[in-house]
């Protein structure tokens, strides 16, 4: 037998009706959440393939790309599920959008997210927003006068490890938090010419990092002195660092540290340790085997995970259903660990300062890069 939308609640016991709450009623109501997104590259793939098949109550529109090439290989990835448009106003202009992923490169996120809080759009965007931080304003601005939500892409707060640190902290388990300590290496450094646009070490790599120090503390970073070198030829010509470690200090007392490496032999490399007055929290790394052995030889693992996109893969799904969630009200999923537009403007603030601390050579004060 087949049954209408509307009909749907005839099959739920008429006994269960007084007890169940408003808000169930109303999500069942609900049609999925209409997206679109913006870039067909690596991570916009990532995404397409999510919203497609892993994300309740969203449904892929469309996609857009300037390169029908792309756009091509998320249709095949998807199904030909969403439609293409080569132009992202076109994408913009659909009606039964009303939220949107922002994965394109970042020089254009700007743009993107303007032009879609203009027509109405709630907006999911890679970080940065930009480097810049009156135009960090300009998009905070535009998105409150719209009305609409302005979510930014840092996934490793859904990270499992993570998340049970931060669950485990906010639970009391080790008190009040002393110190935090947070290892963060890439496998490989990125090409020079990727370097000279990145931003450098600190708007590029290290704001994910200050972005968890932050979640996991709970407090604003106020001051911070950077000790940092290039060792190697990708670094050095593109008058960057490839290795550092800066000293960090919260508003509420708390401190600790944060290593930074472009190159790691053994693989990615994410850890942090959180100290309190009852014990310590530590979240280790991560390797697609957990299985040791142990013989006459010694005692060897796995080694870690060689892609960020492999070690954050469930942290990239989550995080976009905790936004659909987010936009239809749902509640629940963790949408309460969301990074707004604030918090991405809060880590470009604590970059730039590290980056004046180095120049400096010197102690700096996060509040010195504006308000």
């Amino acid at each position: 037998m087949t049954y209408a939308r509307s009909s749907a609640l005839i099959l739920i016991p008429a006994l269960l009706l007084p007890v169940m709450p408003y808000a169930f009623f109303l999500r069942m109501s609900q049609s999925p959440l209409g997206v679109g997104v913006i870039g067909c590259g690596r991570i916009g793939q990532i995404h397409s393939n999510t919203l497609a098949f892993r994300t309740p109550g969203a449904r892929l529109v469309a996609i857009t790309d300037p390169f029908e090439d792309m756009g091509k290989k998320v249709l095949d990835q998807t199904g030909g599920i969403p439609s293409y448009h080569k132009n992202y106003l076109d994408l913009l202009d659909e009606e039964d959008i009303k939220a949107v992923v922002v994965a394109s490169p970042t020089p254009y996120h700007v743009e993107h997210i303007m032009a879609a809080v203009e027509r109405g759009k709630h907006v999911f965007c890679e970080k940065p927003i930009s480097n810049d931080l009156a135009t960090i304003d300009s998009c905070i601005e535009a998105a409150a006068k719209a009305g609409t939500k302005l979510i930014l892409g840092f996934q490793r707060r859904f990270d499992a490890n993570f998340q049970a640190v931060k669950q485990q902290i906010v639970q009391g388990a080790i008190g009040k938090v002393r110190t935090i300590r947070i290892v963060s290496r890439d496998p490989a450094p990125p090409p020079a010419d990727y370097l000279k646009t990145s931003g450098g070490i600190f708007l590029d790599m290290s704001s994910h990092d200050f972005d968890m120090a932050r979640f996991l503390v709970g407090s604003d970073i106020e001051e911070v002195f950077v000790q940092g070198t290039a060792w190697g030829p990708e670094a050095a010509g593109a008058g960057d660092l490839d290795t550092q470690i800066t000293l960090l200090r919260f508003e509420n007392g708390v401190f600790g540290t944060l290593e930074n490496s472009r190159l790691c032999s053994f693989g990615y490399d994410q850890r942090v340790e959180v100290f309190g007055e009852l014990g310590s929290l530590q979240g280790e790394n991560r390797s697609p085997s957990t299985v040791t052995r142990s013989d006459a030889e010694g005692v060897t693992a796995g080694l870690p995970y060689s892609f960020f996109m492999d070690r954050y893969g469930d942290a990239y799904v989550d995080i976009v259903r905790a936004f659909v969630r987010e936009v239809r009200g749902d509640g629940g999923g963790g949408v309460e660990h969301l990074a707004r537009a604030a918090d991405g403007k809060a880590t470009v603030m604590a970059g730039m300062a590290a980056k004046a601390s180095v120049q400096g050579r010197r102690l700096v004060k996060v509040s010195e890069m504006g308000r």
